[in-house]
């Protein structure tokens, strides 16, 4: 009988998400510490809850994610390469370059465009520094893994799936597409507001900040694990957070 899913892909990308959800783990004890500690729960306990429900919270949403880019006849390129013994170095090659070259330009541009929110009174900026350089560099490979597996992996391809059924077609609709895409990055603007949260004061000028600056990232990574695969967004997820948390702060 045909597996459902390919069950090597699923417990590559559930490995992944773990680690990276224990390399965020400084990063958010550090920004989040206070609100922790005010809760008066050991911090043992929180942190083992927490990586109980990510261990829940990864394995459905990896299993629905490759169930639906099956559907959808999307792809993970690279790690379809290394699962089935193919050339995977030519593979990625062949998308790194563009990805990092995207994940640069992402960073700038969020950079850049924060400047507006700043000088408009937003009480939170990617030019400060919230955190330690080692804690931001680890952080990054939740950002590049975790939540591309949240919000491409499983949310796009989701609402992709949708588009299909609603335009009643066998085939993904670029109309479709686009839309998952934007709608995908506007909610993975407003999942920042938690943490955004714990650095400022939320108003309607943080929340409009969160889902833009996001919200560009957003599209670009939709667009690349459309048009390249879902590791394509993984590593310019990965640079973008490199580049915007680490050295842009750093450089200026």
């Amino acid at each position: 009988m045909k597996a459902v899913i390919n069950w090597k892909l699923f417990f590559i990308l559930l490995g992944l998400s773990l680690f990276s959800v224990i390399c965020v783990l400084p990063y958010v004890l550090t920004v989040q510490g206070e609100v922790i500690q005010a809760t008066g729960v050991p911090i043992e306990a929180i942190l083992l809850v927490q990586f109980v429900q990510s261990i829940i919270l990864f394995s459905i949403a990896i299993f629905l994610g490759l169930l639906f880019t099956k559907k959808i006849n999307f792809h993970l390129p690279l790690f379809e390469a290394i699962v089935h013994r193919e050339n995977s170095k030519e593979v990625l090659n062949r998308i790194a370059g563009i990805s990092i070259l995207f994940g640069v330009v992402t960073a700038i541009s969020i950079y850049v465009l924060d400047v507006l929110f700043t000088a408009q009174g937003a009480g939170i900026s990617t030019h400060q520094v919230y955190a330690p350089v080692w804690q931001t560099l680890l952080a990054a490979f939740y950002g590049g893994i975790a939540e591309e597996v949240l919000m491409r992996l499983f949310l796009m391809t989701f609402f992709i799936w949708v588009s299909m059924k609603l335009f009643r077609r066998d085939y993904p609709p670029t109309a479709g597409i686009w839309i998952s895409i934007v709608l995908t990055a506007v909610i993975f603007g407003l999942g920042h507001l938690p943490i955004t949260a714990s650095l400022t004061a939320i108003s309607p000028l943080v929340v409009v900040r969160a889902v833009v600056l996001n919200g560009v990232g957003g599209v670009v990574f939709g667009w690349l694990f459309w048009k390249k695969g879902l590791e394509s967004a993984m590593i310019a997820h990965f640079t973008t957070d490199i580049v915007l948390l680490t050295l842009l702060p750093l450089v200026f």
